[in-house]
């Protein structure tokens, strides 16, 4: 982005409606324009690619899978794109997710529109948006694996070490959603943080990961 240029964004929402506002509020602003809007994980990969965007302002749940999946794609494709995080809740666990990713920071759907429109400025800039002690916790995870003192299947909740040994035996999102009694889209979203958890791309890497550890080390022994 060049001096004096308007700050270029890409919009992320599965809901019409949410970005449609959301485009409405940023183009009253002289020094920002919105480049392009996307509803899932394909097409906001696939719309950052073409347009090069300076932020994405990106919703954490998509109907194809999450936010932080996106995020990690887009920020691979391109390092100089910058990424904020939308949601609805102040999630540690899928903001901790979102910055390993490459986000900036996180800005909570209630917030005003002058926050939204600062946090893409800031984030323009290079600055991180992040809570003091969403900071803390990503440094401490930081410092465990600079240790070696936390295995990455350490990080895992016991529901995301069901479902990891499940896409490992080569279940789809569907056949484990009828499993678990969830939703598919429950668990596109676990499956992608699962893959940020263990620093993974694909499902083909995790079932690869899962074979070289020990059945028990799974177990949480």
């Amino acid at each position: 982005m060049s001096q004096g240029e308007p700050i270029r964004v890409l919009i992320v929402d599965d809901h019409e409606v949410v970005r449609v506002g959301l485009r409405a509020l940023l183009e009253r602003r002289p020094n920002l324009e919105v480049v392009g809007e996307a509803g899932s994980v394909a097409e906001a990969v696939e719309v950052a690619a073409r347009t090069r965007p300076d932020v994405v302002v990106m919703d954490v749940r998509l109907p194809d899978g999450s936010g932080v999946e996106a995020c990690r794609e887009i920020r691979q494709m391109d390092p100089r794109i910058k990424v904020v995080m939308l949601t609805a809740f102040a999630d540690d666990e899928a903001i901790v997710g979102s910055v390993m990713a490459g986000a900036s920071g996180y800005v909570l759907k209630q917030t005003r529109s002058q926050g939204l429109i600062e946090a893409i400025e800031r984030a323009a800039r290079g600055e991180s948006l992040l809570d003091p002690a969403v900071t803390g916790r990503v440094l401490e995870h930081l410092r465990r694996l600079a240790r070696g003192e936390q295995d990455e299947l350490s990080s895992l909740s016991p529901q995301e070490r069901r479902i990891l040994e499940l896409v490992a035996e080569g279940k789809t999102n569907r056949e484990i959603a009828e499993a678990l009694f969830l939703s598919e889209k429950t668990v596109k979203n676990y499956v992608s943080n699962i893959l940020g958890k263990l620093n993974l791309q694909r499902r083909s890497q995790a079932a690869a990961f899962l074979a070289r550890r020990r059945p028990w080390e799974l177990r949480g022994r």
